[in-house]
């Protein structure tokens, strides 16, 4: 309903406007979420700005995190991917001028940073993805070690683990496991701490079930993407601990 759209955009003006903001009518966005072409062509909102017309963008830019119409995070992949590169590339220049230690602080100011913002909703992404992104720290750690020529193709793994560095997968989990235990510790804001609940303990149980902070997962959806969300990704990966 583009009514339901146009309200919104002049509630959120109206708080703008009362919390002495200006609303930027250049960079307003407006993104249909689903696998389809969206069948919208433009939304006027004349009637809240003067001579404002919003046309769906396949992807928008949210306090620098890229999410597009289909949320498996092409672009912001493709968006990290550029922005560690060049930075490992910079870091490369003066690598010979570094010390072991610095390369690490370095590494984790300019590529591991990068990675880690927002991970917990890479939850969604596919492998594909997940290996550009796992390419991504493995050349960070060759970058540490000098494991240039041959030594291009040795494995990663025990150097990873020297640096106690999680592999991009378990950074993931590790990330959500942690939003749910500051759910769990009421340290989070209201609105995640609504979507955990622990379950419920019975009377007569097993000693299996005598964890109480055993958390309820809601039940299965028809939608694979729906299962990645934090209400369902976050209790799975709390109970599997």
């Amino acid at each position: 309903n583009l009514q339901v759209i146009k309200n919104c955009f002049a509630e959120v003006k109206d708080w703008m406007t009362c919390n002495f903001l200006k609303l930027n009518d250049d960079k307003t966005e407006f993104i249909d979420i689903g696998y389809y072409v969206s069948p919208i062509q433009s939304i006027d909102l004349s009637e809240n700005a003067s001579n404002l017309s919003v046309s769906p963008v396949l992807a928008a830019k949210n306090l620098g995190f890229y999410f597009d119409h289909r949320l498996c995070m092409e672009d912001q992949i493709n968006h990290i991917s550029q922005i560690c590169y060049l930075n490992l590339r910079n870091l490369k220049r003066i690598g010979s001028r570094l010390s072991h230690d610095l390369k690490v602080q370095l590494v984790h100011a300019h590529i591991l940073s990068v990675i880690d913002y927002c991970n917990s909703s890479y939850s969604v992404v596919t492998e594909k993805y997940m290996k550009k992104l796992q390419k991504i720290q493995n050349n960070a750690v060759r970058f540490i070690f000098k494991l240039n020529g041959k030594k291009k193709w040795t494995s990663i793994s025990p150097y990873l683990k020297d640096l106690h560095f999680l592999p991009v997968v378990y950074r993931i989990q590790f990330k959500t496991a942690l939003l749910v235990f500051k759910c769990i510790n009421n340290f989070a804001p209201k609105y995640l701490r609504d979507l955990i609940s622990l379950r419920d303990t019975k009377r007569m149980s097993v000693r299996l079930d005598d964890d109480y902070f055993i958390l309820k997962v809601p039940s299965k959806t028809n939608f694979s993407r729906t299962e990645c969300a934090f209400k369902y990704n976050g209790p799975r990966i709390w109970n599997s601990l």
